[in-house]
């Protein structure tokens, strides 16, 4: 693993200094890999993870781990190596490092014969697969001491939350406008377990960057979420954003969204559809939240969206979507609204839809409401093009098209913050 900045020792202080002592602790069933750890093993995974250089993060760290002799020393470990795993990919994705992307590799190309070039830095994918082979290697640790299910729930917490980027968002002091950013992890990858998740690259390529808006220097900080429907009703998006929301000027979360198109969502709404997550779990219900009694169908953008979609932000139209599916008032049918919700009507879908996308843009926006910060905080969600492959391209991990049009995602999410982020600072 790279060598760590001090802020993370500071990061891992904290993390630890907040866990409670652990107990006497009794050795526990060791747990078997999850759905989503086990796509690990497959031929293209693991050749995303040959060829970008990360393929031994995952036996680094379990080398690591044996060296605890406690609970206290693996904590140590997890959160220096979470870290470590984040820091690493963003540093990547913004051309620090070793260029591990573009050294050329003795892997044989399809047919036999040829030298594979590695993976381009913006590639997401690296980052996922590690991360889920150290989760793996914690899940079915089986240490030198006493081991309970608490304990090893919270290392897996922590490695998720420190690799993600969750507990490194960092603004610097004085004057500088803050912009907060989100992505997701691949997903749908029993569809085709090939797939990069634009939004997530997105963070990796903005986190911690600067970008000029009219008003003066703007810092961008990021973070990439699980597509798991039980860690969004466990409350990681809200605690992960809660402390940063009333500090920062923007914020918007971003996914993959429709082909071909970018669209700023108007309203967000508080119903699950169902559709399988990366565990394969299905959750079709209201979106679960604290304080139920007060939770709204409906939420809405604040970010500035007749703006961004007058704007020549890049290649890709923008659209201000508005469409959602409602329970008309008095109704019992699903009904589309071209033209957003109805008074009292029941949510059913928002305008980007009813999976994690639309869930995370409505705990977003209410977290923001409920802070007090709708009139003054802009922030709403943004959906980016699917990103596709070239044509004829059905086994290959990377192409030239699949690059360009990631870097081109990547780019004009930059351009649509910098746009919401003029507009915005000038009021």
């Amino acid at each position: 693993m790279t060598s760590l900045r001090v802020r993370i020792g500071v990061l891992g202080v904290a993390l630890l200094a907040g866990t409670l002592a652990p107990t006497a602790a009794q050795a526990t069933t060791v747990p078997a890999p999850t759905v989503e750890e086990q796509r690990l093993d497959r031929a293209v995974p693991q050749e995303i993870l040959r060829r970008s250089g990360f393929d031994a993060v995952a036996p680094e760290f379990a080398e690591a781990l044996t060296s605890a002799h406690s609970y206290a020393q693996a904590r140590r470990i997890v959160v220096r190596e979470g870290s470590a795993l984040w820091r690493r990919a963003v540093d990547r994705a913004q051309g620090r490092g070793p260029a591990e992307s573009e050294r050329r590799e003795a892997l044989p190309c399809k047919g036999g014969g040829g030298r594979r070039m590695g993976l381009s830095r913006d590639d997401d994918r690296p980052l996922y697969w590690a991360r889920l082979g150290m989760t793996r290697e914690v899940r079915t640790w089986e240490p030198g001491f006493a081991l309970s299910a608490r304990q090893r729930t919270w290392l897996l917490d922590a490695l998720e939350r420190t690799s993600r980027g969750q507990t490194d968002i960092r603004y610097p002091g004085g004057h500088m406008r803050r912009i907060l950013v989100t992505g997701f992890d691949p997903f749908t990858l029993d569809r085709d377990i090939r797939i990069s998740n634009p939004s997530g690259a997105t963070a990796l390529a903005l986190d911690g960057t600067v970008i000029r808006t009219a008003e003066g220097p703007a810092r961008v900080e990021t973070a990439v979420f699980p597509v798991r429907w039980d860690d969004f009703a466990q409350g990681t998006v809200e605690r992960t954003l809660r402390p940063y929301l009333p500090k920062v000027d923007l914020f918007t979360t971003v996914s993959q969204g429709r082909v071909g198109r970018f669209d700023v969502e108007r309203t967000n709404g508080a119903w699950r559809g169902g559709y399988p997550d990366n565990e394969n779990l299905s959750r079709t219900e209201t979106v679960p939240v604290t304080d139920p009694a007060s939770q709204p169908q409906w939420t809405t953008t604040t970010l500035p969206y007749a703006a961004i979609v007058a704007a020549k932000t890049g290649r890709f139209p923008v659209y201000d979507h508005t469409e959602v599916t409602e329970i008309p008032a008095g109704g019992t049918d699903p009904v589309v609204r071209a033209d957003g919700p109805t008074a009292g009507s029941t949510a059913r879908a928002g305008g980007g839809g009813n999976y994690l996308s639309n869930e995370i843009a409505y705990r977003a926006t209410l977290l923001r409401d409920r802070l007090g910060l709708h009139d003054t905080l802009p922030g709403g969600h943004v959906h980016t093009p699917v990103l596709e492959f070239g044509a004829g391209n059905t086994t290959e991990v990377t192409d030239p098209d699949f690059v360009r049009n990631r870097v081109d995602i990547i780019d004009q999410v930059r351009a649509i913050v910098t746009v919401a982020a003029d507009v915005s600072f000038r009021k």
